[in-house]
């Protein structure tokens, strides 16, 4: 049957995948018929992921990495075969007014949203890990390149520079035929949005000022960058896809 977004025979590598939009990211990429390397720092839900991985046939694997050590980054490109895609997904949130900004917590969300990606980026392409006609994917958000919100200033700074280096990573490797680009979410329900402990009121509150009346789902996310990921989007690169419910309208 056709289906131009058909992941078959592809080899894709996703990052942050024991939990929220990896973990579904993952999942929905071995229904489509990828054959799924996963990475994450827990080694307990990387497993659970694992084990909801379709098709066992195929050669997944699942290497544990913490991405904020830059030798543990380099110790996972060593460990990958050649990729036909890579979803630079691992991520963390804290949200903090700015008078009580810590330089500790600063660079750990830089560190891991920024630095991180940036430089599984560089390994992957200087050891030669991404196929001709290859995507790489990058989570960023609607926070901090459309929209701004109280208290996530050091978050939504992470994303907005991931969404730059996004531009220049796909005119740079766009000589390689290595396809760049990002996906945008808002509110999505995940383990790390959850982890705000916002109360039931607020969430509704939050929620009415989405046009389609809701906050997102991992799947939503992750159908985006399966798009990505696939043939069906051969001719798109340096494009920042949105997926906010119509909320940065």
């Amino acid at each position: 049957m056709y289906n131009p977004f058909s992941l078959e025979g592809k080899t894709i590598l996703v990052t942050g995948a024991s939990s929220g939009i990896g973990e579904t990211t993952a999942i929905e990429c071995s229904k489509l018929g990828a054959t799924l390397i996963i990475t994450g720092r827990n080694e307990e839900r990387l497993k659970e992921t694992f084990g909801n991985l379709e098709g066992k046939e195929r050669a997944h694997q699942q290497i544990v990495a913490d991405l904020s050590i830059s030798a543990e980054i380099e110790r996972l490109v060593s460990l990958l075969p050649v990729l036909d895609g890579c979803v630079n997904n691992a991520g963390i949130s804290n949200t903090t007014l700015i008078q009580f900004y810590k330089e500790e917590e600063i660079n750990k969300q830089y560190s891991i949203n920024v630095v991180a990606p940036i430089l599984l980026t560089k390994f992957l392409v200087k050891k030669r890990k991404m196929n001709k006609h290859s995507s790489i994917v990058f989570t960023s958000s609607i926070g901090g390149v459309y929209v701004s919100s109280i208290g996530n200033g050091i978050y939504d700074t992470t994303k907005a520079a991931i969404a730059s280096f996004v531009r220049t990573s796909a005119l740079e490797l766009s000589t390689k035929m290595i396809r760049c680009n990002s996906v945008h979410p808002g509110m999505v329900e995940t383990p790390m949005t959850k982890a705000d402990k916002l109360s039931q009121e607020q969430i509704d509150d939050d929620i009415k000022k989405y046009p389609l009346k809701r906050h997102g789902q991992p799947k939503d996310i992750a159908l985006a960058i399966i798009y990505l990921l696939s043939d069906a989007s051969s001719w798109v690169t340096g494009t920042a896809l949105k997926v906010d419910g119509g909320f940065s309208l």
